[in-house]
């Protein structure tokens, strides 16, 4: 069962889905970061000022200034604004996955038409026939 698991462990697809799992992590602090200190900036000068994470519904009593204020004080609410977020950056991945896919189809197309090395042609029958005299004569040595 050991030596089984050891196989099951060692074959390439689980290597590189844990490699695209890690890789998958990074990936994603750094779509989140982009979103959150580049594109949400930019959004906020275009909307005059719109901070989406700080966009939400209270839903409890009372009036809060910030998303931070409202969770501070325990009130329900609804988060819109990291929604927001949220979609921004899975359309991100998303792109980001399309391109690295149309990428890879590619170079997979690319190599698929690639003609197959030509085999060499069968040599003349005269080369055949000098060939099994050559052959004969050994044997008769």
């Amino acid at each position: 069962m050991l030596k089984e698991f050891k196989e099951f462990a060692v074959k390439g697809n689980v290597v590189d889905m844990g490699v695209g799992i890690v890789i998958g992590a990074a990936f994603t602090s750094i779509v989140t970061s982009f979103v959150k200190d580049i594109v949400n900036p930019i959004i906020g000068v275009i909307t005059g000022g719109v901070d989406f994470s700080n966009l939400f519904v209270n839903l409890g009593d009372g009036e809060f200034e910030s998303l931070a204020a409202a969770q501070e004080a325990g009130a329900p609410t609804i988060n819109y604004g990291l929604f927001i977020n949220a979609i921004i950056a899975f359309i991100i991945v998303a792109w980001v996955l399309f391109m690295v896919i149309k990428g890879v189809n590619q170079m997979k197309r690319e190599q698929e038409a690639e003609p197959e090395p030509e085999t060499p042609p069968e040599p003349p029958k005269s080369e055949v026939l000098l060939g099994e005299i050559r052959d004969l004569l050994a044997k008769q040595s």
